[in-house]
């Protein structure tokens, strides 16, 4: 039995919201009906129109790679920075599992013109495939996740659905 390839997007969903990357790991897509999504393509599409776009690797869609080597990954805000950092160093693991070393990240968003510069460090490979784990697991089950009820929910594309 082939191991489930795990998606970039997952990775960010599973640390914002577990019932989210069940969701759309079972091709329940609610992103096309949010604004929110819509305005983050447009600032995606925008931003570094002259740097190379979206390098796909197996799983993972990395946004641009720098001349200079570095990964970058464009984000409309730094609200949910945390996720976007795991799912950066994400990036930086599989690469590293493909045999490239010695690779940096950097996290930007252009609304703000704030950068942040990510790095994968000998503790992010063990919690990474912790956290794989876990979302193959969430996948697994039979039964979606319960809502989670934080403040965030009500930006959430799947609001809808889990609250109507």
């Amino acid at each position: 039995m082939n191991e489930i390839q795990i998606t970039a997007t997952q990775l960010n969903y599973y640390l914002i919201c577990k019932r989210k990357v069940w969701l759309f790991s079972h091709q329940i897509n609610m992103e096309h009906t949010s604004e929110v999504v819509e305005l983050g393509k447009v600032i995606h599409e925008n931003s570094y129109a002259r740097e190379k776009k979206e390098v796909s690797i197996g799983p993972i869609k990395i946004d641009f790679i720098g001349s200079d080597g570095v990964v970058r990954e464009i984000k409309k805000s730094a609200k949910m920075e945390k996720a976007h950092i795991w799912q950066l160093k994400y990036y930086l693991y599989y690469l590293k599992k493909k045999g490239v070393e010695n690779v940096t990240g950097e996290l930007v968003y252009p609304k703000t013109r704030q950068k942040t510069k990510v790095e994968l460090n000998d503790r992010d490979l063990s919690k990474i495939e912790q956290i794989l784990k876990e979302i193959r697991d969430i996948i697994g089950q039979e039964a979606i996740p319960p809502v989670i009820d934080k403040p965030r929910c009500k930006s959430c594309s799947y609001y809808e659905l889990c609250y109507i």
